[in-house]
């Protein structure tokens, strides 16, 4: 989850249509790219040293995909700690050692032993806590990071926080994340991200074709274990609802899987 070079290329004008099924990677969500969130209703959100990890659990964790979807409710809810902003349900994944000491989307170099998370579309900062419906366990996080770009995936933690919850080893756990305080999880500008190529190329022509119908499209490329990707996106909607809404209008019209991405005004350097 540890953000990359952000690239912003100048659009190409092209007039062949790119094929879908051939080319680029995805990084699929669920159908509306909103998995299992929790807004409360009629009102607004509120002004807003773990023992070294064996390489092979924390793979299993950034791999594991055989657990259930993200589950939805429209019910708002109230906790005996006190209101919270924003309710969330599906699976979270863990990061570490890989993305120790490498920059994180906010700017900030990712310590894997402290508490922290990614999350696509929090504001940075947004305090966070984080139940692990296995076992009952909850831990505090600080979004300050991107992330995950998995599928029925919705916060990726750090080491420490999976440790807090234990899901270390299970690797992918079903969690309820409930906002504590931070920035409205709704305001600010949102993005679409529909595809992940490692061919720049097709990358470029997938985004020319976009910026002509969904302006403005944008690329981002980032270094990863695997080699260098560059992330196509559309739009720039004001709203998080808005921007949920635009993404199953692209999945309708275009059959692209797609993901809802909190706009940062922080450059990323480096890493994930």
């Amino acid at each position: 989850m540890i953000s990359g070079d952000r690239v912003l290329r100048p659009s190409k004008s092209s007039s062949a249509c790119l094929s879908l099924a051939a080319s680029f990677v995805l990084f699929a969500v669920a159908a509306t790219g909103c998995a299992g969130r929790k807004p409360v209703a009629a009102s607004p959100p509120p002004p807003l040293q773990p023992a070294a990890t064996p390489r092979a659990a924390e793979d299993r964790a950034k791999g594991a995909t055989n657990t259930e979807p993200a589950r939805r409710s429209s019910a708002a809810r109230e906790e005996s700690s006190g209101n919270v902003a924003y309710i969330e349900e599906g699976n979270a994944s863990w990061y570490g050692p890989t993305f120790h000491g490498k920059r994180s989307s906010n700017g900030e170099i990712y310590d894997m032993n402290k508490l922290t998370a990614a999350h696509r579309t929090m504001a940075f900062g947004t305090m966070v806590r984080v139940t692990n419906l296995s076992n009952g366990k909850s831990t505090v996080v600080r979004i300050t990071d991107r992330g995950p770009f998995v599928e029925n995936r919705i916060i990726d933690l750090s080491r420490a926080a999976a440790q807090a919850i234990e899901s270390i080893g299970p690797g992918v756990v079903p969690v309820r994340i409930e906002v504590l305080s931070g920035g409205d999880p709704f305001g600010g500008y949102f993005t679409v991200q529909v595809g992940a190529f490692k061919d720049q190329d097709n990358a470029d022509r997938l985004q020319a074709r976009l910026n002509e119908l969904y302006p403005p499209s944008t690329i981002q490329q980032v270094t990863l274990d695997e080699g260098i990707f560059y992330r196509v996106r559309a739009g720039r909607i004001f709203g998080e609802q808005n921007a949920q809404k635009f993404a199953e209008g692209l999945k309708a019209r275009e059959g692209f899987h797609t993901l809802v991405i909190r706009l940062d005004d922080v450059p990323a350097e480096d890493g994930q």
